[in-house]
């Protein structure tokens, strides 16, 4: 069964979802809906997706019948929310799983989507490790390119992108912005993070900073499993960001999209 809870003022929209298999065809669905929309409103869409274990079903779903046919995928640019300081081919880069599902041909999916080089937008981390340079020149030149090609600038002086998707850490982490963390002061769009040591991979990060969730049109946050349970219920009870990042999703730009086991503790 799926329970659907509109936002009150200051809360996102929360939905409940049986299993991690509905989360994912629920995010897909959300993902082409909110992109359409912005194509019929503006001619173009801007999005940023995830890694983590959360991306890869739905990227599946986005390229299965029907949803695959509901998308001008050409009007559509796609960016990453964070990403690790390591080549892009390798396993641990958030751009690797989003290549090869929904660009790639491969055993058991669909064909690939047409989604054209130019609209992709990956952190340059593969350009930078050639050039000799470290995290904060790949946040560097990520957010000349974010200035350069990204969505346009609001109110707030950082630009509104149509959708940015989360996955939410052990630690209620979103993108590579972890308790405690710098990235809740930096001035830069982009800022590069050095490797946690609470969570796994320990490996440098690059990501975006907290403003740019905020002024987002719409925030999707997703997660499953029972582990995440006691974070999502602390989260929602609401506090500190910096405490628990996740807690800068307690806005109504936001949805919250968890299987039964996720939510198992909110009320």
């Amino acid at each position: 069964m799926t329970v659907n809870s509109p936002a009150p003022a200051s809360r996102p929209a929360l939905s409940v979802v049986p299993g991690p298999r509905d989360v994912s065809a629920h995010a897909a669905a959300f993902v082409v809906g909110r992109l359409a929309a912005a194509i019929r409103e503006r001619g173009v869409a801007h999005w940023c997706t995830t890694g983590g274990s959360s991306a890869p079903g739905i990227y599946r779903a986005l390229r299965a019948a029907p949803l695959r046919d509901e998308l001008d995928w050409s009007r559509v640019h796609t960016w990453w929310g964070d990403d690790r300081f390591v080549p892009a081919a390798q396993p641990l880069s958030n751009v690797t799983a989003c290549e090869q599902l929904l660009r790639q041909p491969g055993a058991g999916l669909a064909v690939p989507l047409a989604i054209p080089d130019a609209n992709m937008h990956p952190v340059p981390v593969a350009a930078v490790l050639a050039a000799g340079g470290g995290p904060a020149e790949a946040a560097a030149a990520y957010e000349a390119e974010m200035r350069a090609f990204g969505p346009a600038v609001g109110a707030d002086g950082v630009p509104v992108f149509d959708l940015i998707i989360l996955g939410v850490g052990p630690d209620g982490h979103i993108l590579s912005v972890f308790p405690g963390s710098a990235a809740f002061d930096a001035a830069a769009w982009v800022v590069a993070v050095p490797a946690p040591t609470n969570v796994q991979p320990h490996v440098p990060r690059i990501t975006i900073e907290p403003a740019l969730v905020t002024a987002a049109r719409s925030v999707l946050v997703v997660t499953s499993g029972a582990e995440k349970a006691d974070v999502m219920e602390r989260a929602w009870a609401g506090g500190d960001p910096r405490e628990l990042p996740l807690r800068t999703t307690l806005a109504p730009n936001a949805t919250w999209l968890l299987d039964e086991a996720a939510a198992a503790n909110l009320r």
